[in-house]
């Protein structure tokens, strides 16, 4: 028998006077051997949605918690990140299936900077131990001292420009053999901070979130590229650096010298008639260190796995791709490493990209990159072609009778490399750190004046942290994209194809987005200085 057995689902598409219904085949459980999903050749629209089933993608999200609670790494337990146990046992869950269901699976290293976990702690008359964590490009040591708070704006609005200027420090009792600069999250970047914090004599440098919204709250971490701090650079949050600001306050920060580690990505293709031609979908297999992240992004990573296991047999016209990318979290550097990597004809060969980073928050909105800037200006270069696989999202989402809305064409996740290499690009998001609006929940549900995912980054980021229905969704547009573009990618970059097998029938057009972000500030879910690690804003 399949690995699974499916029951039978019907999608109604309609729009604009058009209704089709697909009636989708139903595969039995009593089925003959060799007739389930796995095995047959789901080229249409009605078998392989079918077949890419809500149980089917669980059965990885699980399988990743299950990974991170197995992991006794010596440094991150509990968690997939980048050099860990727990992301090696991720690899070996997604290549092992992908080469059973023959596809050619090969493997991307990627090197990175391994930083270990950062010592945070209060000293003096009120001992504590602060969660922390270490800045990309941080210097090293372990240093105990006098704090001295930079300029903060520690009561509301809470707007800080702490440390962005040099005259900030001036006055400020640094200079000792071992003090520490507290300074907060606001306006410049973070190396501008740190930098006019080692000018006026630091010996450390504290960042503590701005505390302007509950999603500034909680601890924050960035990059200091491309300036290497001399000194040791580690976040906190509001509340902590708010307590570390006390005067008097003392406190030691303790960072150890990195490794440089190399992992992998993972990428499987499968040969089309087409293979000059090659459409290719990615997700990040990564987690931060702090959890299992099974939202960001297992999620996606789950999706996309599911996707490429029901078309292992589709024999499509174009050749289809699939990544799996590692040390997203710490930079984009997987699918970056592997964009380099490819001689310009490779590159040539790659009609289109499309990119899933977080497809099912808890308390989602359901959002497509905005290529045709209907709402927000994009602040990075947009190749031609990207509208029509946005057209794609929208008309399905349209189709089924899903509101959306547009998530800022920032170039913020693993999309980034593609785009800069001239490839056209799209994706779906479902929302970060940015707090939901009345409005918001009026159309999608969820709680209104939380965060999108109010476990982003966190260790509570589990099988207990998705929306189900979202990921469902998503999960049907994955697979109905990637089986569009791998009969024909000619409103991309007109390369006629062919039809999709089955009864033909025509999208309706976008519904359009409704409109519900403020612009500034906020990226359609993400904020503009966000916790990623390869962000340099503050």
């Amino acid at each position: 028998m399949s690995r699974r057995q499916t029951t039978s689902r019907v999608i109604a598409l309609g729009g604009s006077g058009l209704l089709l219904a697909l009636a989708l085949p139903v595969t039995a459980a009593g089925a003959a051997p060799g007739r389930g999903c796995d095995e047959r050749t789901n080229n249409t629209y009605a078998k392989l949605l079918d077949c890419v089933t809500p149980d089917g993608v669980m059965e990885h999200q699980r399988a990743f918690q299950a990974i991170a609670d197995a992991s006794t790494d010596p440094v991150y337990p509990d968690s997939r990140a980048a050099g860990t146990q727990g992301y090696a046992a991720s690899v070996d869950h997604v290549s092992g299936l992908l080469e059973e269901a023959g596809y050619d699976v090969t493997t991307a290293p990627v090197e990175f900077r391994f930083d270990f976990p950062a010592v945070l702690d209060r000293t003096g008359t009120s001992p504590a131990t602060y969660e922390s964590s270490v800045f990309t490009n941080s210097g090293a040591g372990d240093v105990t001292g006098t704090v001295v708070p930079i300029d903060l704006a520690l009561e509301p609005p809470r707007a800080s420009t702490s440390g962005c200027e040099a005259s900030d420090f001036a006055g400020a009792a640094l200079g000792g053999s071992s003090d520490i600069a507290l300074v907060q999250r606001g306006t410049c970047t973070f190396a501008v901070k740190v930098q006019n914090a080692v000018a006026a004599g630091a010996e450390a440098v504290v960042v503590l979130n701005s505390g302007t919204e509950a999603s500034t709250e909680g601890l924050v971490v960035g990059t200091l590229d491309p300036y290497v701090a001399s000194v040791p650079v580690v976040g906190a949050s509001f509340a902590d650096g708010r307590a570390l600001a006390a005067e008097g306050s003392t406190a030691r920060v303790a960072v150890q010298e990195p490794e440089t580690r190399t992992d992998v990505s993972v990428v499987a293709e499968l040969a089309g008639e087409d293979t000059s031609n090659v459409v290719m979908a990615g997700a990040h297999l990564d987690s931060v260190p702090a959890g299992p992240g099974i939202n960001d992004n297992g999620s996606g990573s789950s999706a996309l796995l599911e996707t490429a296991l029901m078309m292992a047999n589709s024999k499509p016209q174009n050749t289809i791709r699939f990544g799996w990318w590692g040390a997203e979290e710490l930079g984009l550097l997987g699918s970056a490493a592997y964009v380099e990597s490819l001689p310009q004809a490779e590159r040539d060969r790659i009609a289109l990209y499309m990119n899933y980073d977080m497809v099912a928050s808890p308390n989602h909105v359901q959002m497509v990159y905005d290529s045709d800037q209907s709402t927000w200006p994009a602040p990075v270069p947009i190749p031609a072609g990207s509208t029509a696989i946005e057209d794609v999202y929208e008309s399905y989402y349209t189709a089924v009778g899903v509101p959306y809305d547009d998530a800022e064409y920032s170039g913020r996740s693993d999309y980034e490399a593609f785009i800069e290499a001239g490839i056209p690009s799209g994706g779906l998001f479902t929302g970060a750190e940015v707090v939901k609006t009345e409005e918001q929940a009026a159309i999608w549900g969820g709680v209104a004046g939380e965060s999108f995912d109010p476990c982003y980054h966190l260790a509570c980021d589990t099988i207990d942290n998705l929306a189900e229905d979202a990921l469902d969704v998503n999960s049907d547009l994955i697979a109905f994209a990637m089986l569009t573009f791998a009969s024909s990618t000619e409103p991309v970059n007109g390369v006629p194809g062919r039809e999709v097998p089955g009864r033909p029938f025509e999208l309706p057009a976008p519904a359009g987005p409704e409109g519900t972000f403020e612009v500034p500030p906020g990226g359609g879910g993400l904020e503009h200085d966000h916790e990623h690690a390869h962000d340099t804003v503050a």
